[in-house]
């Protein structure tokens, strides 16, 4: 992707959608931490299903800690390696009891010296929460970087190193959002749906993939799906 097109790319993207949100339900930066830690190898849907039971009657790090390892697996048991992350978190909410005045920090390195949190969730709280112009890179983002020729790279930190140099400093708040939905929704593993990208034009990808029988075929405006 060369760089006069990436303009295009994010202000396409910003006109779709011009304020994305994260699709894990949350109403306070705890729970944000603790959605964000659940949601490895689980999806946002997944999540949400189990923490609309755990957040109302666990919704700070001490209530977290008081539910104790086997009633928070009980909350969370339909949640994929609800094992170790039970753990990982009340051992994360020990620390923000202990550590921070039950607060969650806002440094990469504080965020990072937390159980069960390394750098992708750390950029997710920074800039869902914190406003931070971090780019948490998953598997969709690092996916849409390397296909569609906008930051490509070997691993996560390669490709956010260069999605940071490369995104307009005026998307870098958002790009992070828009990025995931693009890769969860049109951009897909298995098959691309490019006939329905809203941003095909401004994507190294070849060939772009042919409408499927009876496909829509109106270009989609990628938007919030909750």
């Amino acid at each position: 992707m060369k760089t006069a097109q990436i303009e295009a790319f994010f202000a396409t993207l910003q006109a779709a959608n011009p304020h994305p949100v994260t699709e894990l339900e949350y109403t306070n930066v705890f729970e944000l931490l603790a959605a964000v830690l659940l949601s490895a190898q689980a999806t946002d849907v997944g999540v949400n299903k189990a923490t609309r039971r755990l957040f109302p009657v666990a919704n700070t790090p001490q209530k977290m800690l008081d539910l104790g390892l086997e009633g928070l697996e009980g909350h969370i048991r339909t949640i994929g390696l609800y094992h170790s992350k039970a753990k990982h978190l009340l051992q994360t909410c020990r620390i923000l009891v202990e550590q921070h005045g039950g607060q969650v920090p806002r440094t990469h390195e504080a965020l990072e010296a937390l159980p069960g949190v390394g750098r992708k969730t750390a950029n997710v709280v920074l800039n869902v929460a914190f406003g931070e112009p971090t780019c948490a890179v998953d598997t969709h983002i690092f996916r849409v970087s390397n296909r569609t020729g906008l930051a490509p790279g070997k691993t996560p930190l390669e490709v956010e190193m260069k999605l940071l140099k490369r995104i307009p400093p005026a998307y870098r708040v958002d790009a992070h959002h828009w990025l995931i939905l693009l890769g969860r929704y049109v951009c897909q593993a298995r098959k691309p749906q490019c006939w329905q990208c809203a941003v095909a034009a401004n994507c190294d990808f070849k060939p772009k993939t042919p409408p499927q029988p009876d496909a829509h075929m109106d270009r989609l405006a990628i938007g919030n799906r909750r």
